[in-house]
């Protein structure tokens, strides 16, 4: 631990800061209306979101009554001013009482330097002369905490920078202040150290110091230690939807990302779950939401699926989900995921005067979470209309539609964006509309409906004649052609049967060179032929029908030259039969009568091939 005095990077801090303040002093007029008796500020760097609470107490020492009470901050820190409230407080005794928050604009006073954004506090009745009262000035700072150094690795500690003023910058005399800086622990690097300056276990006190003139500003630097979570959501999209059926059901899509220190190097898992606290002490390991009670139906995913590394507790007050991510997240690492829960209807939806309102929280149930850019979806019921918000800070709003089961003309949406969105923003606000009860029968009616008019058109199709007319022409030459489908199945039932016998006989003229019995091959010959001739008493008719059926006409040819070639293959197997039997039975086997054989043979084999492929030709057709 030391003092800041001699390093180059907080000399160049400094020396930025004291131009600020040079200009600043330099160019602001004074305002000689108010003087602020005492004034304690006290800052808050427990987490990365720097909370300012400072306690005024307010004097009019001029002529004309005050109105207003002007609030300078350098644009540096303006531009990260996330929530901004001011109450005047009223003693009695020991006790206090706060006024609701008061009206704060932003203004531009003549005069001022550009390098100062002023908010007007505007007082609910004005302040005479002579009058005090006391004002309590509550601000948090969102992206303020600069990492430094900005990349560290997997064992080291996270350090973290913080600039502010030790003088409370304010337009008006401060005849006494104090600053108290809050640290997480009591680790602190370096610190401007300044006349009445106290580094006291985990807060360093700057003060008192007395008769300040207006905008005296003296820079600070604090270099402590912060090894917090800085998460931060670069995008969250929250979508309530409401069914009046008893269900608030919540979604919330986040987009995460470590803002603290970049991690660089080698991650090791195994070092990290043998000693987290020594090297992972900057990760962020998991996330606490602190949902509403009675939150049911809960789930935590991401696009893989669902992820087990949860743990839920609930009781009458308060649902905690404790969430860890699938990989510890180091300084510039991102991860997104999506939380859903429902809650009852009847503790989040009233009615008033005839409406019905909604009222929720906005912001995230995740603990110290940054949201750089929140957008928050309230899903009505389709048939609300006469749609009102009541939300206590400033956002962007419009209406969109939403179309889901069952709907006709689609959901209403209202949609509220804002962003820099701290935790202090998880304030209730209201959603107002107007819904027709006999609007929520409109769904389960359909549904009767559509089922009861599916079963009279079952009734109905059940019962009636969809066949077509016996008497038109479709459907006898559907009739004709399913004739001549048959007809044909039949015709070459008998041709196969025809090659059957064929390759009986082939079988016989083999065995009778196997066993030399002559009249079994006789007997085949004769089996064939009575056959044969069978088949040919049955194929007459068919043929007939064929030839006589105008439906026939496209395949007539193909059967005709099949039965011509049938006939010719038949008579050549006759031909060979009677041939090798002779030679057989007059042994006068020799080479003319071989010849003859294998001259026979060839025919038949290529008539046998003709005939196999004009029945395949006939079955395509």
């Amino acid at each position: 631990m030391r003092a800041i005095g001699g390093g180059g990077c907080n000399r160049v801090l400094l020396s930025i800061l004291f131009a600020v303040s040079f200009s600043v002093l330099s160019a602001a007029p004074v305002f000689s209306d108010l003087v602020i008796s005492k004034l304690d500020r006290r800052v808050d760097l427990t987490s990365q979101n720097v909370r300012s609470f400072t306690a005024l107490k307010v004097e009019n020492t001029g002529v004309d009554s005050v109105s207003e009470i002007l609030l300078p901050f350098p644009d540096h820190q303006a531009k990260n001013l996330a929530f901004f409230i001011a109450t005047i407080v009223e003693e009695k005794g020991k006790s206090k009482t706060y006024s609701n928050s008061l009206p704060i604009n932003v203004v531009n006073p003549e005069g001022m330097p550009p390098s100062l954004i002023w908010y007007s506090v505007s007082l609910p009745k004005e302040l005479g002369k002579g009058e005090r009262l006391s004002l309590e000035i509550r601000a948090v700072f969102t992206h303020t905490l600069r990492p430094f150094p900005e990349k560290i690795t997997q064992a080291d500690i996270q350090l973290v920078v913080f600039q502010d003023s030790a003088y409370y910058l304010s337009p008006y005399t401060v005849k006494a202040q104090s600053l108290t800086v809050k640290l997480p622990e009591p680790k602190v690097e370096s610190y401007t150290k300044l006349e009445n300056t106290k580094l006291s276990g985990s807060e360093i006190k700057y003060g008192p110091y007395e008769n300040l003139s207006p905008f005296s500003y003296t820079p600070i630097v604090v270099h402590f230690v912060s090894n917090g979570p800085f998460a931060v959501a670069k995008e969250l999209v929250r979508e309530i939807e409401i069914s009046h059926w008893g269900n608030v059901q919540i979604t919330e899509h986040y987009s995460i990302i470590h803002a603290g220190a970049q991690s660089v190097g080698e991650f090791s898992r195994l070092d990290y779950q043998a000693r987290p606290h020594l090297r992972g002490a900057s990760a962020v390991s998991h996330l606490t939401a602190k949902l509403p009670p009675r939150a049911h139906s809960v789930y935590y995913r991401d696009e893989i699926g669902n992820i087990s590394t949860s743990n839920l507790w609930s009781d009458s007050t308060k649902t905690l989900l404790e969430i860890e991510p699938r990989y510890p997240m180091f300084g510039g690492w991102k991860t997104s995921f999506t939380i859903g829960y429902g809650l009852p209807l009847h503790d989040f939806l009233f009615q008033s005067e005839g409406r019905r309102f909604l009222n929720i929280s906005f912001g995230s149930p995740i603990n110290e979470l940054v949201i750089d850019n929140l957008t928050v979806k309230v899903v009505l019921p389709e048939g609300s209309k006469d749609i009102t918000v009541s939300i206590p800070f400033p956002v962007k709003q419009w209406q969109e539609l939403k179309f889901s089961h069952l709907d006709m003309v689609g959901r209403p949406v209202v949609v509220l964006e804002k962003t820099n969105v701290a935790p202090e923003h998880n304030q209730y606000f209201q959603v107002h509309y107007r819904f027709s009860n006999l609007s929520l029968f409109q769904e389960p009616l359909m549904l009767i409906s559509g089922f009861f008019f599916f079963f009279i058109a079952c009734i109905i199709y059940m019962h009636a004649d969809l066949t077509i007319s016996k008497t038109s022409a479709s459907y006898v030459a559907k009739l004709q052609w399913d004739e001549v489908q048959t007809a044909i199945q039949q015709f070459q039932s008998i041709m196969n049967r025809c090659l059957a016998i064929h390759d009986k006989l082939e079988a016989s003229l083999r065995d009778l060179s196997r066993t030399g019995d002559a009249q079994a091959c006789k007997a085949a010959r004769k089996a064939a032929d009575s056959s044969l001739k069978e088949l040919s008493r049955e194929l007459k008719p068919l043929l007939a029908f064929l030839q006589s059926s105008p439906q026939a006409a496209q395949i007539l040819h193909k059967v005709d030259e099949l039965v011509v070639k049938e006939k010719e293959l038949q008579e050549k197997l006759m031909l060979k039969h009677t041939t090798v039997v002779d030679a057989f039975e007059k042994k006068s086997g020799g080479r003319d009568t071989e010849s003859r054989v294998a001259t026979i043979q060839q025919k038949i084999t290529a008539l046998r091939q003709e005939v196999d492929d004009l029945l395949e030709v006939i079955d395509e057709i």
